[in-house]
């Protein structure tokens, strides 16, 4: 462990996770689940390990795709976005319903990683600009004080031989204390003039269902050409005139380059896309007829983005030969082997969740960061209300929640969220105009109080919880 710990810390850019802490990380959020966490975390580990071998060999080895399979609400979706979380690893997660094959409306399958370069390029961007946040504050600090002061140049000498050495220093001693002034926030109800860019006109939706990035890579690029933006002037207060000055200049300070070149190796080593969905594009068998035609052409369509394959991005060409693919899907009607067996043999790793049961339900709204009873808890400590659970209610609102699941349809920890709204729904409304007590105890006779009639009432369970 004390070597695993010290890998970690080699190089926290890179957050090399063994595969027993990435578990741990997500025990933190999700609940049982034992083997999809299991895994992901070896799927995610296999990435590092790839990086470290031999260049000739390290293109040879492909990512180990996975289906998660189980019902909806069970932390499928869920494990995949902890897992790019705790990776800094781009991540996008698409419906694979929204994808067609040519000739049904939908979206193009490629948009999904064009999606993921440009969520790649926004977080590196967002990370360079950072690192000069420092100095495009002073800069910014800078083109304030020249609206207020310029610093003009020294003017020449005059016939008597006086120049204007004296003025120049007055001017600099200025300066200097409205840059005080600036810093203690004795200017911020000044108002100066600043130049915004603006688009020359709104973009206008002309091409139906379909948005510029599925016409091409280039064409919002294109358009922007022909309609070049144009500034013109605001008057502002100076704290947002440095704000707008400051985002100017880190714009400025930033190398974009360097950013999308940056962006272009994470997507293609590190990026994660999650699938959700896969089984609605799964056909049943038989005639492919109908809808089915349509199914069976989104999974050609999806096979050459997860066989690995080169997508022409705004940014340059994207290869998808090392992306991790994650797909999940309840798989009710149909099974995975229903899918083409191109697309079977690129997802080999198949992992089933469990469906979650009272006990799972008592320790979601308890153990994870993230708990529903933290946040509620939270949400009202704001209005200056401090709510109590007792053990009891808790467990009751986990058998409450186990039950409806059985009788009405199982949405899995969702309808946890149902659930708590239906019982705090007073509180929540009265506070804080009508409160009696500042702390509120939910006990479990409160909870049969407001929920044992919705229950025990089938047809009203089905549209209140």
């Amino acid at each position: 462990m004390a070597k695993s710990s010290k890998l970690i810390k080699s190089d926290p850019s890179k957050r090399e996770l063994t595969p027993r802490t990435v578990v741990q990380e997500l025990d933190k959020y999700i609940i049982g689940q034992d083997a999809a966490k299991k895994s992901v975390a070896i799927a995610l580990r296999n990435r590092w390990r790839r990086q470290q071998v031999p260049e000739n060999l390290r293109e040879e080895i492909m990512p180990n795709n996975i289906i998660l399979i189980g019902p909806t609400g069970v932390g499928k979706t869920e494990i995949a976005r902890r897992l790019a979380k705790l990776s800094n690893a781009p991540f996008v997660k698409v419906e694979a319903s929204k994808f067609t094959e040519v000739g049904y409306v939908g979206r193009d399958v490629e948009s999904m990683i064009r999606d993921l370069a440009e969520i790649a390029v926004a977080s590196v961007r967002s990370e360079k600009t950072a690192e000069v946040q420092d100095r495009a504050k002073v800069l910014a600090e800078e083109r304030v004080l020249d609206e207020l002061i310029p610093m003009k140049a020294a003017k020449k000498v005059s016939v008597e031989g006086n120049n204007n050495a004296d003025e120049e220093e007055e001017r600099r001693q200025t300066r200097e204390k409205l840059r005080k002034m600036l810093l203690d926030g004795e200017l911020d109800k000044r108002t100066i003039e600043v130049q915004v860019t603006a688009d020359a006109m709104p973009m206008m939706q002309v091409f139906g269902p379909f948005g510029g990035e599925d016409l091409g890579a280039n064409f919002q690029d294109l358009l922007s050409n022909i309609m070049p933006k144009k500034s013109k002037a605001r008057r502002v207060p100076i704290p947002e005139a440095l704000k707008i000055f400051e985002q100017e200049e880190a714009q400025k300070l930033v190398d974009m380059d360097g950013v999308v070149k940056e962006a272009i190796s994470r997507v293609e080593n590190n990026g994660i896309v999650f699938v959700d969905e896969i089984d609605k594009v799964a056909t049943t068998g038989g005639e492919t007829r109908g809808p089915d035609v349509s199914r069976e052409g989104v999974q050609k369509d999806l096979l050459p983005i997860v066989e690995g394959s080169t997508v022409m991005t705004k940014y340059g060409a994207v290869r998808t030969d090392h992306v991790l693919f994650i797909a999940s899907g309840a798989f009710h009607t149909t099974k995975p082997s229903d899918l083409i067996p191109e697309l079977q043999g690129r997802f080999p790793i198949r992992v089933e969740l469990n469906s979650l049961n009272e006990e799972d339900f008592y320790k979601i709204l308890t153990m994870p960061e993230n708990a529903l009873i933290k946040q509620y808890t939270a949400l009202l400590a704001t209005e200056g209300v401090s709510i109590r659970f007792t053990d009891d209610a808790i467990r009751e609102v986990a058998k409450v929640a186990a039950e409806v699941n059985e009788q009405v349809e199982n949405i899995g920890a969702r309808r946890l969220h149902t659930i708590m709204t239906t019982l705090l729904e007073d509180i929540l409304f009265n506070v804080p105009d009508k409160i009696e007590s500042a702390n509120v105890e939910i006990t479990r006779e409160m909870v049969r109080e407001k929920l044992s009639k919705i229950v025990r009432d089938r047809d009203l369970s089905k549209y209140i919880l």
